[in-house]
């Protein structure tokens, strides 16, 4: 029996090591290994986690980020407009963005993801840092524009501010009708995306992917890229992608539009950063505005031809896990 003694301390010791990381581990990521235990978790996703804290101490923190995600004027000079921004807001909805970003492939066609090819691009990041709360927390927060000023309350935030202007606006944007076809639904959480992502695709043996720039900490202004062997379309004609919004905590707008194609590339820059790109590619674009940026670039119109684009560092698709036909 002594000799038993060492052993069952030993594997004792384990299982207290373990029961403690299980607990160190925000609740949201206990989420996402119990319904995806197979899935990796993206880096734009594993960024945004933190162990949990109190309603009070998150509503502190997570005013900075609001702060640093200021809304933009749309009426201003073209350069002021994000460009993760024109990329993919007003499918559907009449836009006055009027932006020439001559410089940079913005949109661009399928048959233009080849090797060899080459493309003005940045990869930017959403300055706004809001972190995900878990979805008790998040549900115990109004996120209605008819509860605006208990929202303005609970983060202490003045009704007149560029901060109240930028909780407003995401709000709006969420609520705001779909184009036909479109299924939206905005995450609070983490939970929330992963429940909604894989209902829209019927099953939970899913992928989830995001644009990374492989080279830790590099900065990324415009750059010419070359796109190298390693094209992977993703499962299926029906992704669902997800956009990082503009709010106190972790908010983002997800989509489901069919027919959509999903493509990974293989980028290097022209000072050797190499990037894992993911592209999206509306199939149909017919119930599009005519007016939408991608038509005034491409110089097409709605429903002739599939338009693509690149997704920033902070968005999110997810395919199915298997291999396509």
């Amino acid at each position: 029996m002594g000799f038993l003694l060492p052993l069952i301390f030993a594997i004792l010791s384990l299982v207290a090591v373990a029961l403690a990381n299980h607990a160190a581990q925000p609740a949201p990521q206990l989420y996402w290994n119990s319904i995806l235990p197979n899935t990796q978790m993206p880096r734009s996703i594993s960024e945004l986690l933190r162990p949990d804290s109190t309603n009070e101490e998150k509503s502190t923190n997570i005013m900075n980020a609001v702060g640093n995600g200021k809304p933009t004027d749309h009426k201003g000079k073209p350069e002021n407009i994000p460009l993760a921004l024109a990329i993919y807001r007003d499918y559907g909805h009449p836009t006055d963005i009027q932006l020439d970003y001559k410089n940079a492939a913005i949109f661009f066609l399928e048959k233009d993801m080849r090797p060899g090819a080459t493309t003005n691009y940045q990869f930017p990041r959403n300055s706004n840092t809001a972190t995900f709360l878990p979805r008790e927390s998040a549900q115990s927060i109004p996120f209605s524009s008819n509860k605006l000023s208990e929202i303005f309350n609970h983060f202490s935030v003045k009704p007149t501010s560029a901060e109240a202007k930028t909780i407003k606006q995401t709000i709006e944007a969420c609520e705001a009708p779909g184009i036909k076809g479109e299924e939206k639904y905005c995450a609070t959480s983490l939970e929330s995306m992963v429940d909604f992502s894989t209902s829209k695709l019927r099953t939970r043996n899913v992928q989830a992917i995001s644009t990374e720039v492989l080279e830790k900490g590099a900065t990324m202004p415009m750059h010419k890229y070359t796109i190298i062997p390693g094209l992977k379309k993703l499962a299926g004609d029906r992704v669902v992608v997800c956009h990082k919004q503009n709010y106190p905590f972790a908010v983002f707008y997800c989509h489901a539009i069919k027919p959509t194609a999903a493509y990974v590339l293989s980028l290097k820059g022209d000072d050797g950063v190499k990037v894992k790109a993911v592209a999206i590619c509306h199939l149909d674009t017919s119930e599009w505005n005519p007016k939408h940026l991608a038509f005034q670039i491409l110089k097409v119109k709605p429903g002739t031809i599939p338009i693509c684009h690149f997704l920033p560092t902070d968005h999110i698709v997810w395919a199915p896990n298997h291999k396509s036909a």
